[in-house]
């Protein structure tokens, strides 16, 4: 089965997207077609075998559309650019058609209202004048929509193109034949050009405010395209060379100076630096690297210069896996957008019926003049019908949610897993490596006179410097923490289950559990009950013993992450339930639950069991979201109503998940539980406003109001209601740009513009990110006003075009 993701060129509405994927999936081959409305995207998956992309080019032309062919090795970058270049024309076509239909519709509308504005002149009373005005508007500046129309008559639908070109024509052609024929109306003969003219304008302004809003809604996915740098600098042959960055290959050694962007994924090799993550993980803390330490495309190195040896380049990078993830989320569908869809799906016919029927009637039992009633109450009904605000009130949101998302290190696979993670009551957590750090540290030394701590951690360090146990490597790490010397070994030995035997030149070593020590015939009576003491508390404690006699004890754990008790509050503030989910021993787990705060423990679950405890809790009627990051945790990530990786884990368990946190921070649990209420929140507030607003103002549109009050709604208002209730349903999504979650408290100051603080940072004009100028890469002055960036590639290219960069 294949997956294609190609651009639909021809849609304006909500109805275009039922046509366009019911001509998709009536497609043999096709198991399914999700088109988005606001990416004006087509995703299909197919198979090969039965039908190919040439039959879906050849299926959404017969519906009337174009299913463009993207190059298959089209980098995601160009595709961008190639998109962002098309809204650009897009928003240039429709404000020039905006600008003309504007001038030319002005004098009209006053021509129009001369019956309540005495001072209007008598030249714009003439209706060959206002005729001679409102032709280039009906035509040429609403000639999209009398396409749109000619089109739907060409393949037997309706499209919003229809109702605007019918409302329109009807009230232009009216005009024209009472300025043409005048003594056919001779008591009524009234012309509706400012009509026809103001709402063609105003629903033309419409278009190029939604486009602009649109447009903002894929900023967070350019941006992290944008991160990756041009051309890097490789290192061959002994000299170092410029290369496009699509030329660097794996095992490439490339050279990184301070304030460069690096340019793919890789492992360091020479020299030592500071990297700002920030654009990846959200992390504001600069990471440091030293030889054998992994850098990442897209991040900013900040003051060494290194090399690195390419590891991932092109689209394997951490890069451009984010932004291909960010973009198959905001391509996929909510299940909450299925009602607008089935609604839009009849939509149209059923506002031309109503339309129908408003004429008939006022023309019946309308007072008179009933004819000049009918036509511009059915005109009104036509123009106020707005399809667009359904068929953008969900994927906006999920536009700029999942991009916000992605900034925030927050990554969401799909619509469906942002909203099923609103509906999740419990949240289960693996242990080690989730609530836990994932690898051993030294927690407590005992030392038995005349020794001390220094001699104990020393001792059991040089015994175990030939381990590769974990525990081992725990002890060894808080050795040299310590900064201690440690005696000669020799004569190393494990043995199996029980701990190592070595020779120091005082006399035999003995570093291990009790087993060992009883079975070498030791007393370690005086450090029994301290020993079990730290067991209670979940820690691992080894005896230690020279020559014969114990010297003392270390005790090591599997630590706490430090945020872990910060995040499960917050979890159980917003009414989640917590529950740890370990294969480890019941008395572990549970020390380690209770100092994060977690009341309910599973222990002790073999690996394939994981998966079956999940499915337990939601046969309990429970919704439920599981938080893992190893290889075993796979299974029950799938199980999981949500599944949610930390970044820090295996590959086979973020593929297996929904959600993944970048950074593998504890908080972003919490953040993307956050994100996703915010999200289902802004798109119901969309669906209410563009359900409530066609309910309520179709039946004003129609008069049902004039029996009660008197009430009429003219068409030019109606226009006005229809061009803008697709932009504030764009401009609402929009507000979840503003959205933090709570592990970005540490970095709120630096985001907070304007706001307290704000006076001390600055943005980045080519990226967009948030940049001190204290610590900027450079710095370029252009009439007069300074400019910082977070890299020098930026400053290059704001240089190269800094009217582009400056506006």
């Amino acid at each position: 089965m294949a997956t294609q993701v190609a651009p639909v060129r021809g849609m304006h509405c909500a109805a275009c997207v039922g046509k366009v994927e019911r001509a998709l999936t009536g497609l043999a081959g096709v198991e399914r077609a999700t088109v988005n409305l606001a990416t004006e995207q087509a995703t299909v998956a197919f198979d090969p075998e039965r039908t190919s992309f040439d039959a879906l080019q050849a299926a959404v032309a017969a519906a009337g559309y174009e299913l463009v062919r993207l190059a298959p090795d089209a980098a995601p970058g160009a595709a961008l650019d190639a998109e962002r270049s098309a809204r650009e024309a897009e928003q240039r076509y429709q404000k020039i058609k905006f600008v003309v239909g504007a001038v030319l519709s002005a004098p009209v509308l006053l021509g129009g209202m001369s019956h309540i504005l005495p001072w209007v002149p008598p030249a714009l009373q003439n209706p060959w004048l206002l005729l001679i005005l409102t032709t280039p508007v009906q035509f040429w500046v609403g000639g999209q929509f009398h396409r749109g129309f000619l089109h739907d008559l060409r393949y037997r639908s309706a499209s919003m193109s229809t109702l605007v070109s019918v409302g329109t024509s009807a009230a232009y052609f009216f005009s024209v034949a009472v300025t043409l024929w005048p003594h056919v109306f001779p008591a009524h003969g009234v012309t509706y050009y400012d009509v026809s003219a103001v709402v063609i304008t105003l629903v033309v302004l419409g278009r190029w405010l939604e486009a602009r809003a649109r447009g903002r809604t894929s900023e967070a996915i350019r941006r992290l395209v944008s991160l990756a740098p041009r051309t890097a600098r490789v290192v061959r042959a002994g000299a170092e060379v410029d290369v496009p960055t699509a030329e660097v290959r794996v095992g490439d050694f490339v050279r990184i100076r301070p304030g460069e962007r690096i340019p793919v994924d890789g492992v360091v090799t020479e020299g030592a630096s500071t990297i700002d993550e920030s654009m990846l993980t959200g992390e504001s803390l600069p990471v440091e690297k030293t030889p054998e330490s992994k850098v990442f495309a897209g991040t900013v190195n900040r003051t060494g210069s290194f090399i690195f040896r390419a590891a991932r380049v092109g689209s394997e990078t951490a890069l451009a896996r984010i932004v291909t993830l960010v973009a198959e989320a905001q391509g996929s569908r909510a299940p909450i957008q299925r009602l607008a869809d089935r609604v839009a799906a009849v939509f149209v016919p059923i506002v031309l019926g109503i339309a129908a029927l408003t004429f008939v009637a006022w023309w019946v039992f309308g007072p008179e003049p009933a004819g000049l009633f009918a036509l511009t109450n059915a005109v009104a009904v036509l123009v106020i019908a707005c399809p667009c605000a359904m068929g953008l009130a969900t994927p906006t949101a999920i536009m700029v949610a999942t991009g916000r998302g992605a900034e925030r290190g927050i990554l969401v696979r799909s619509a469906a897993a942002l909203e099923l993670l609103e509906r999740v009551d419990t949240v289960v957590f693996d242990k080690t490596g989730t609530l836990t750090v994932g690898r051993p540290a030294v927690t407590d030394v005992i030392a038995l006179p005349p020794m001390s701590e220094d001699d104990v951690v020393a001792l059991a360090a040089a015994a175990e410097q030939g381990s590769e146990h974990p525990l081992g490597e725990a002890i060894v790490a808080c050795a040299k923490e310590r900064g201690l010397a440690l005696p000669p070994i020799a004569e190393f030995t494990t043995v199996p289950g029980q701990g190592i035997d070595a020779m120091a030149p005082d006399g035999r070593v003995l570093l291990g559990n009790q087993t060992l020590m009883d079975a070498r015939g030791l007393d370690v009576g005086t450090l029994v009950p301290r020993a079990q003491a730290l067991a209670a508390e979940g820690k691992t404690a080894v005896y230690l013993a020279l020559g014969g006699r114990a010297l003392g004890l270390l005790a090591a754990a599997d630590l706490l992450k430090p945020e872990a008790p910060a995040a499960v509050a917050a979890l159980k503030r917003r009414g989640l339930a917590v529950l740890v989910l370990t294969g480890d021993a019941r008395p572990t787990a549970e020390a380690v639950a209770r100092r994060a705060g977690v009341d309910r423990v599973l222990a002790e679950i073999l690996p394939e069991d994981k998966a079956r405890e999940v499915t337990k809790l939601k046969a309990q009627g429970h919704r439920v979201a599981m938080v893992g990051d190893g290889f075993n945790d796979a299974p029950a990530l799938a199980q999981a109503d949500v599944g949610i990786a930390m970044g820090s884990g295996t590959d086979v368990a973020i593929e297996a998940a929904d959600v993944t946190l970048v950074r593998g921070d504890l908080r972003g649990v919490v953040g993307a539980i956050d994100l996703s209420r915010r999200t289902i929140s802004v798109i119901k507030q969309n669906l209410v406003w563009a359900f409530g607003y066609n309910v309520v103002l179709i039946p004003v549109a129609a008069g049902v109001l004039y029996p009660l009050w008197g009430v009429l709604l003219s068409p030019i208002l109606a226009g006005a209601a229809m061009a803008f209730s697709s932009v504030s349903v764009v401009t609402n999504s929009l507000r979840l740009k503003r959205w933090k979650d709570e592990a970005s408290a540490d970095t709120a100051s630096a985001e907070s513009l304007g706001g307290a603080g704000g006076s001390s940072m600055a943005i980045d004009p080519v990226c967009k990110m948030t940049v001190e100028p204290a610590r900027a890469a450079a710095q370029s002055t252009y009439r007069g006003q300074t400019y910082y960036f977070c890299a020098v590639s930026c400053k290059q290219a704001f240089d190269k075009e800094p009217e582009k960069y400056s506006r």
